[in-house]
């Protein structure tokens, strides 16, 4: 396995993604933007898995098991953005899980919180 290479593409599709959700969320489509808020979070800590333990990343959505995998140790603030991340994955996926849509306030504070630990995440590698 090239690990750079696997790392490289986990780390510039969580970049794409945070860049999809901020368009959709200022473009009022804000479960789609959560859901790739989600996404972002989730591809980024996949590098970490990756490094961490030199093999392909489960094929799982949980972020909080994902980051089991890895040698983080984020704040609480960020763990409670997984909790709430983890509503809006299920959206996309099952839609008997269908979360009510969030104010435009909360999706804007959502994704600057999800910007924020997107960039502590890539600090990390």
């Amino acid at each position: 396995m090239d690990l750079q290479k696997h790392i490289d593409y986990w780390t510039n599709g969580s970049k794409d993604d945070l860049i999809t959700s901020e368009l959709l969320i200022h473009n009022n489509r804000l479960l789609h933007g959560l859901f790739w808020c989600h996404l972002t979070i989730e591809k980024a800590i996949k590098a970490h898995v990756v490094k961490c333990s030199r093999q392909f990343p489960p094929k799982t959505h949980n972020l909080i098991w994902l980051l089991e995998k890895t040698d983080l140790s984020p704040n609480d603030e960020a763990l409670r953005l997984l909790g709430e991340l983890m509503v809006y994955q299920l959206e996309g996926r099952y839609p008997e899980n269908f979360p009510l849509s969030p104010s435009k306030s909360h999706a804007l504070d959502m994704l600057s919180r999800t910007k924020d630990f997107h960039s502590w995440l890539i600090s990390k590698l």
